[in-house]
């Protein structure tokens, strides 16, 4: 199955696009859509991330489409633009008839990390080390796209257990657990 996971926001909007096999994870593709600066207007962003993702769908057919839930932001006109961005990578989904699913950062961050405070390295280093990916994304931004791609993936596989302790956690995820 092939998913987009999209981190929205108005100056740097995340995607990533992952296949997954039965247990074999696969990242196709993962950046993202970033403004030069706030001055290119919100409509204008807002028309290119609708374009980007709508392209980025006709390209990578996905068959289901993930995105970070808007929670927080530092004041009402950030959070007001942050949901205007995922609203329009969400149209851009809505567009092709693709499923949706969202979760919170921190299901996000847990989900990959097994912990749901994860700082944006510790995710990085865990999406790096889980899809063997030796590039280095260009933003956190596309990390967390594939974040959250991944957690669609492992709560499909986990058909909605979640672990509650990290002994639990290792044996339901082997394959997750990264040595040195």
């Amino acid at each position: 199955m092939r998913i987009i996971g999209i981190d929205p926001g108005s100056i740097i909007c995340g995607f990533a696009i992952i296949d997954k096999s039965n247990t074999k994870i696969e990242a196709l593709k993962f950046d993202a859509i970033k403004f030069k600066s706030k001055s290119e207007g919100l409509n204008f962003r807002l028309n290119q991330i609708f374009n980007s993702i709508k392209n980025i769908i006709v390209e990578y057919e996905p068959k289901v489409a993930v995105f970070e839930n808007v929670f927080y932001a530092k004041n009402a006109q950030s959070l007001i633009k942050l949901t205007a961005a995922r609203t329009a990578a969400v149209l851009a989904a809505l567009q092709f008839d693709i499923p949706i699913y969202e979760f919170t950062p921190r299901e996000i961050k847990k989900s990959v990390t097994g912990l749901g405070n994860a700082s944006k390295k510790q995710v990085l280093y865990m999406v790096k080390n889980i899809l063997k990916i030796e590039e280095e994304p260009r933003f956190y931004d596309a990390s967390d796209a594939l974040a959250v791609a991944l957690c669609y993936c492992f709560r499909e596989q986990q058909t909605g257990k979640s672990s509650q302790s990290w002994s639990e956690f290792i044996k339901n995820n082997p394959h997750r657990v990264v040595s040195k």
